[in-house]
């Protein structure tokens, strides 16, 4: 009852004593470790932070207790954990400082680096769903890529340039079976194909808890290490998917594809969502 009580006065002294710089830290510092575990979520890195987590509360133990041994070497291996914890986030910290990057993609007039032009990409959106709804009835295999805020060039560099208008024919044309290019994904920037046959990313092991297709796979990591959103059809099924940061909207007619992904592109390359 007497430690309530004392934790209750220096509770009411801390208030007293607290402004609103003290509280505007407090926020920052909760918005930075909220951010923090949303990028972990759904990652082995959740289980590592875990195990760190763990690790901090029996090193606090072994100073309180004196263990000298144990305390030795928390002391010592302090260096090389720090490496280790760089190595095993290195996609999680990654991710966390692409989006601190697209907080500074603005001109100081409040305008865009990226151009953009709502028509164009209403275009290409109309022409992918008609792409995909020709593809998806002859079960033909498809992957392409709408970039937005984050650049695709350098997944754009591993495949061929096509830099065209985009039209329906030609993503028929591309993703035709006996094309060269028909294996690769297609990068559409603004209303023109940028390039086509390219290499995207996986995801990395463990990440990816459902059995995916290599297709799906390849679109889900560079919705990872990306703010694109990416049109999947299914050579086995046919069915439409579209993936956008890291979640997967399965089976879409026309319609369902339409309603899906007009108005995210259409906003704006993002820039609105």
């Amino acid at each position: 009852m007497i430690q309530l009580q004392q934790f209750a006065v220096q509770l009411g002294d801390v208030i007293r004593h607290l402004g609103w710089v003290e509280v505007i830290d407090v926020l920052v510092v909760a918005f930075v470790l909220y951010q923090a575990l949303r990028l972990l979520r759904g990652t082995q890195g959740l289980q590592v932070l875990v195990g760190l987590v763990l690790l901090a509360v029996i090193g606090v133990i072994a100073n309180q207790l004196n263990f000298v041994l144990l305390g030795w070497l928390f002391r010592n291996a302090a260096f090389f954990i720090v490496i280790a914890v760089l190595i095993m986030f290195q996609p999680e910290l990654r991710r966390a400082l692409d989006q601190v990057g697209r907080l500074g993609r603005l001109t100081p007039f409040g305008r865009p680096l990226t151009s953009y032009n709502p028509g164009l990409y209403n275009q290409a959106i109309s022409e992918a769903i008609r792409a995909a709804e020709r593809l998806s009835a002859k079960r033909t295999g498809a992957l392409i890529a709408f970039e937005r805020e984050v650049g695709l060039e350098d997944y754009a560099a591993t495949g061929v340039r096509i830099n065209g208008e985009i039209s329906a024919e030609m993503l028929q044309s591309i993703f035709y079976p006996n094309s060269p290019l028909h294996d690769g994904a297609v990068i559409v920037r603004g209303n023109k194909v940028l390039a086509a046959g390219c290499l995207l990313p996986l995801p990395e092991e463990g990440i990816v808890r459902e059995r995916l297709g290599t297709r799906h796979r390849a679109a889900l990591g560079l919705s990872l290490a990306s703010d694109a959103l990416v049109v999947v059809v299914s050579e086995e099924t046919g069915a439409i998917s579209v993936i956008e940061e890291g979640k997967i909207t399965r089976n879409l007619d026309g319609d369902g594809l339409r309603r899906r992904v007009s108005p995210k592109v259409a906003r704006g390359n993002g820039f609105f969502k």
